[in-house]
C-alpha cells in the first residue's frame, strides 16, 4: 500500500474517530456492554483499496480531498433516503430555509424554458423596493449571464455581505431593452405564512414550509384576520398542500395553536436527546371554531405532525390526498470548514401512537388534486379547496382539549 494511500487511510479514520468522540457520550451510553467499539479494521483496509485503485487506475487524476468527501457522503447517503452530508453550500442553504433570514436582495427565482425568472420579490426586500415584479427574467448578475443550468451559482451570486452592491440585468418585454438595477444587500425575512380572507368570517392560511418564525407568524396571521373581522373567525382553512416540512419545534408549534392541551409528537431514538414528547399548551387561537386542514402527496414531515395531530384530536378535517408518509426526524450536525451532516436520529409518532412512515395520513375526506402547477394564496379555481370551506359551514365550534 502507497504511502498516500495510507495518509488518506489515515484521515477517514480520523474523521470516523472524531465522529465517534463528538458523539460519544450519548451514543455510547445506549451500547450493550458486550460489543466492542473497536473500528471495522477490515472495512477500513477495503476503503483503502479502492481508494488506491482509484488513484491509480481512474481516467482522469482525482484530488484527494474530493475522493474522501465522495467517501463520506456516500457513507451517510446510503443509510437513509433522508440521511445527507452537506457542503459548505447546502449547509448554508439548511440554515436559511430553518431560520427563514439571510443576506441577499430579496428575490425567489426558478428555471422556467431555459431561462432565470422571479418568482416573487420579498416584501419589504431590496428588490421589491427597485421595482422588480414577478415575471420578470434575470439575465445577469454584475455583468455575468446566468447559468439557466446551475441556479444555484445565481442564487450564491445574489446574497453577499449586508451594505454590498450588485447589478442586476432584467428583462421584462422579451422585445424591449434589458433594465439594469443596483440594488443593495441587506438582511431578508423570508416569510413562510400567507394568508388572506376568502369571504366574511372564513380566514385561510398557507405554510409553504416550516422555519424558526412560522409559529408566531401564523398567530400573527390569525389575530390579523380576527381583527379585520369583527374579533372572531368562523372558520379557517389551513393550506399545507407541498409544504415539504421544516424545523420541528416549528410543527409543534403550530399544531398548538389550535390545541387546548394534550400530546402533539413523540418520537423515539437511540440517543437521550432523540427521544420525548411535544406537549401542547392550554389556548387555542381560533377559540374552538372550526378547522380544515389540505395536504397532498408533498405535504412531508412537519407538515404530518401537523397533520397527525389536528387528526388525532379530532381538532380538524383533513382535506385532499394521501402526504408523503415520512415519519422519521433528521438532526443537522455541524462539523469543521462550515460542513455538516444531516442524520435521521428518530422516529416520530401521532398522539394516537401512529407511525405514518411509508404509508402517510389518509384525509379524512379525500378530494382529488387540481389542475395547478403551483398552489398559492390567490388560488386559480381550487376543488380541495371549495370542498375545505364547504366543510367548514357544516362543522359546529368544537374545543380541541383530548383527554
Amino acid at each position: 500500500m502507497s504511502l498516500k494511500i495510507r495518509g488518506l487511510l489515515a484521515v477517514t479514520i480520523g474523521i470516523v474517530l472524531g465522529l465517534s468522540l463528538s458523539l460519544g457520550s450519548v451514543v455510547l451510553a445506549d451500547r450493550d456492554a458486550n460489543t466492542s467499539s473497536s473500528l471495522p479494521w477490515d472495512e477500513a483496509r477495503l476503503l483503502a483499496e479502492v481508494l488506491e485503485r482509484v488513484k491509480r487506475d481512474y481516467v482522469d487524476d482525482v484530488d484527494d480531498a474530493r475522493l474522501i468527501e465522495a467517501a463520506i457522503r456516500g457513507m451517510v447517503a446510503d443509510l437513509d433516503p433522508h440521511s445527507a452530508y452537506l457542503d459548505p453550500d447546502e449547509y448554508e442553504e439548511i440554515r436559511v430555509s430553518t431560520t427563514g433570514n439571510y443576506s441577499g436582495v430579496g428575490l425567489e427565482v426558478s428555471v422556467q424554458e431555459e431561462r432565470v425568472v422571479v418568482i416573487t420579490p420579498i416584501e419589504h426586500s431590496p428588490a421589491e423596493r427597485a421595482g422588480i415584479v414577478t415575471g420578470d427574467i434575470v439575465i445577469s448578475v454584475d455583468g455575468m449571464p446566468v447559468d439557466t443550468n446551475d441556479l444555484n451559482d445565481t442564487v450564491a451570486r445574489l446574497r453577499g455581505v449586508p451594505g454590498s452592491s450588485v447589478t442586476l440585468g432584467v428583462l421584462r418585454d422579451p422585445a424591449g431593452d434589458p433594465l439594469l438595477y443596483e440594488l443593495v444587500r441587506a438582511r431578508v425575512q423570508i416569510s413562510s405564512v400567507r394568508f388572506e380572507m376568502l369571504e366574511p368570517g372564513y380566514g385561510y392560511i398557507r405554510v409553504s414550509h416550516f422555519s424558526e418564525t412560522t409559529g408566531q407568524d401564523l398567530r400573527e396571521a390569525v389575530s390579523e384576520m380576527k381583527r379585520d373581522n369583527g374579533g372572531e373567525l368562523a372558520g379557517l382553512v389551513v393550506d399545507l398542500r407541498n409544504n415539504p416540512g421544516g424545523v420541528l419545534e416549528a410543527a409543534g408549534e403550530v399544531a398548538d395553536a389550535f390545541l387546548d392541551g394534550g400530546l402533539i409528537v413523540s418520537a423515539d431514538g437511540r440517543v437521550a436527546d432523540a427521544r420525548f414528547r411535544l406537549e401542547a399548551e392550554p389556548g387555542d387561537v381560533m377559540d374552538g371554531a372550526p378547522i380544515t386542514l389540505l395536504v397532498n402527496g408533498g405535504s412531508a414531515s412537519a407538515s404530518e405532525i401537523v397533520a397527525g395531530a389536528l387528526q388525532d384530536h379530532g381538532r380538524a378535517r383533513i382535506v385532499g390526498e394521501s402526504t408523503f408518509g415520512k415519519g422519521s426526524v433528521q438532526t443537522v450536525m455541524p462539523l469543521s470548514r462550515g460542513r455538516a451532516i444531516k442524520l435521521t436520529t428518530s422516529r416520530y409518532y401521532t398522539p394516537s401512537g401512529r407511525s405514518i412512515h411509508d404509508r402517510g395520513i389518509t384525509p379524512d375526506v379525500v378530494s382529488a388534486a387540481p389542475d395547478l402547477a403551483d398552489v398559492n394564496v390567490d388560488p386559480a379555481p381550487d376543488s380541495q379547496l371549495d370542498t375545505a370551506v364547504r366543510l367548514l359551514k357544516d362543522q359546529p365550534i368544537r374545543h380541541s382539549r383530548a383527554d
